[in-house]
């Protein structure tokens, strides 16, 4: 039997995929969650094969949720956006549902995931012209010890690389993210972050001065008197954010 979970915060729509699953004998349904929390503990449980994901949801949405899983189910999503197609192919999703969809289209899909495993089918996403629409991060969910830790993107003060994570240090604290600094330069907005090291990122509004220092390099002084060292490579982007 290959073992499934939905979540989504809409009933009816949960309900949908729950009679369209009926109708395939090899599938069980170990849970029906309607928000992102109790799907994370949900896939925690039960460590299903597949789940069939909403993105907009209360309390974190579904991307959110698959980043504080340290091992990824295969994911269909279901939702009534188009514009997060593109990075339902970034997390590796199986296919990308478009609410309303009929039985026909979901048993497509159930047919990818049975024939292709975990592989993605980049034209099948693609295949209703779904629109990249870049929206930038405005807040990071993480893992705080046994926490989930919310911190809105108008928090941070900088950020810098840590092998594979990134240390975020805000007015409460330093936070450990499982991401890479290039990740955090391509999604959050260039009008507030900029990189101006390959081990920083600065947040714009919180740089009061820019020192020189050595040859050919400089150091940020932000507001709260910590010092970041800017590159040679990283100079012209902070004076092209800041206009100088």
């Amino acid at each position: 039997m290959i073992r499934t979970i939905i979540i989504d915060d809409e009933p009816l729509a949960a309900g949908i995929v729950q009679e369209y699953l009926a109708e395939c004998k090899d599938f069980e349904i170990l849970a029906i969650c309607h928000d992102g929390f109790e799907g994370l503990k949900a896939i925690q449980q039960h460590r299903p094969d597949l789940i069939f994901l909403d993105v907009q949801m209360p309390k974190i949405s579904g991307f959110e949720m698959l980043e504080l899983l340290d091992e990824l189910p295969a994911v269909i999503f279901t939702t009534a956006f188009d514009e997060y197609a593109l990075q339902a192919f970034e997390v590796h999703a199986i296919d990308y549902l478009l609410k309303p969809f009929s039985q026909d289209r979901f048993k497509k899909a159930i047919n990818k995931y049975k024939q292709s495993g975990l592989a993605q089918n980049v034209e099948g996403l693609l295949q209703n012209e779904l629109i990249d629409a870049k929206e930038y991060l405005s807040r990071i969910v993480l893992k705080d010890r046994n926490d989930i830790k919310i911190i809105p993107t108008n928090d941070i003060n900088y950020m810098e690389a840590n092998d594979d994570y990134v240390n975020i240090y805000t007015k409460e604290g330093k936070y450990l993210k499982n991401k890479t600094l290039s990740y955090f330069e391509r999604n959050l907005d260039p009008e507030e972050f900029v990189r101006v090291h390959r081990s920083y990122v600065a947040k714009i509004a919180e740089i009061t001065k820019i020192e020189a220092y050595k040859k050919d390099s400089h150091i940020l002084i932000l507001k709260s008197g910590e010092q970041i060292p800017v590159s040679k490579t990283g100079y012209p982007k902070l004076k092209a954010a800041l206009g100088i």
